[in-house]
């Protein structure tokens, strides 16, 4: 009987400490390191997939580190340091076209516009673009999207940056807002919340998206390196389908619902603030709704990149983009 006692107890507490992922059969759950460019709410589908449990029910434990900056999320991704990166594909390119034997492969697409809005010091209910003309703009990093797709905008409008208008391009992403608060520009380009935080507080005014008036631009996707894809293909695709799913659950969810979900990843914003960005970014069509990225809208990235002066040869799409596993998920649909 004491026997039997001794057995009934060993057997418990090995149910004790063996890990929640590997009671009834289950497996722990895959750890996954992703590295983002900067966090926004311009990636609402992401914390969308984290914050409502889909990429646990795929079986992933995603840790986010937001690097600050597309060259820094890269550095990661190339090192080894992170699994996936989350940065503007402008980063592939210069990997590609700088000879480098090890270059990422873009997997799937999260937004498909510019995610900025063009803030003033003052109140223009009836902004023009041609009243940049001879003022100053804090534009973004020498290379990175926002400033290119910035550039690409102006010339639209018949300004030519350095000439039309002075565009600083020295002061890092996440230092834009600190940087005009603190005096420095008569505009500034920000992405959410902090457009509508600065203008809540009364530090600025929103007075142009620049996503609506740059166009379909495949701006921020997900990458890995060659070796990723082809050795751990299966946890790749779980991945995307998350993201996928919530990509689906955005499309037919309410500002509340989405700024509810996303709460969690930015707890020092309000509800009510979220909601806003939510709409706008809704309204400027910003979210893309399917994983896999244009072939056109990939070329037109590569015209952005060259007008800013950036672009020192066009890879080829097929040499950068791997549209397969994001293909195959939503044919599961």
């Amino acid at each position: 009987m004491k026997k039997r006692m001794c057995a009934l107890l060993l057997g418990l507490l090995g149910l004790l400490i063996m890990p929640l992922g590997c009671r009834n059969g289950e497996t722990a759950a895959k750890p996954v390191e992703l590295h983002e460019v900067t966090r926004s709410v311009f990636y609402a589908p992401q914390y969308v997939a984290l914050n409502l449990g889909f990429f646990e029910e795929e079986g992933l434990q995603v840790n986010i580190t937001t690097s600050g900056g597309s060259d820094k999320a890269m550095t990661a991704l190339l090192s080894g340091d992170a699994d996936i990166c989350l940065a503007g594909p402008e980063t592939a390119v210069y990997v590609y076209t700088a000879g480098q034997e090890k270059h990422p492969v873009v997997v799937g697409q999260l937004t498909k516009r510019d995610g900025s809005f063009l803030m003033s010091r003052h109140e223009e209910p009836a902004f023009a673009w041609e009243s940049l003309r001879g003022k100053t703009i804090i534009g973004g990093r020498k290379g990175g999207m926002p400033l290119m797709t910035l550039y690409y905008v102006l010339r639209q409008h018949g300004l030519e940056p350095g000439t039309d208008v002075e565009v600083i391009d020295s002061i890092q992403f996440n230092m834009m807002g600190p940087a005009f608060e603190g005096g420095t520009g008569d505009y500034v380009t920000l992405f959410e919340p902090t457009a509508t935080e600065m203008q809540n507080a009364g530090k600025g005014y929103i007075v142009a998206n620049v996503g609506l008036e740059s166009g379909s631009i495949p701006y921020t996707a997900y990458m890995v390196t060659p070796e990723k894809l082809a050795d751990d293909p299966d946890t790749v695709a779980a991945f995307l389908r998350a993201i996928y799913r919530a990509q689906r659950w955005c499309a037919a969810a309410t500002d509340e619902e989405i700024a509810r979900a996303m709460q969690p990843s930015f707890p020092d914003t309000s509800l009510e603030s979220l909601m806003i960005v939510a709409h706008s970014y809704r309204a400027a069509d910003a979210w893309k709704q399917t994983l896999s990225m244009d072939e056109a809208d990939y070329g037109r990235l590569l015209d952005v990149i060259d007008g800013a002066g950036e672009l020192t040869g066009r890879p080829p799409f097929d040499d950068l983009v791997d549209n397969s596993l994001a293909q195959a998920i939503q044919s599961e649909e």
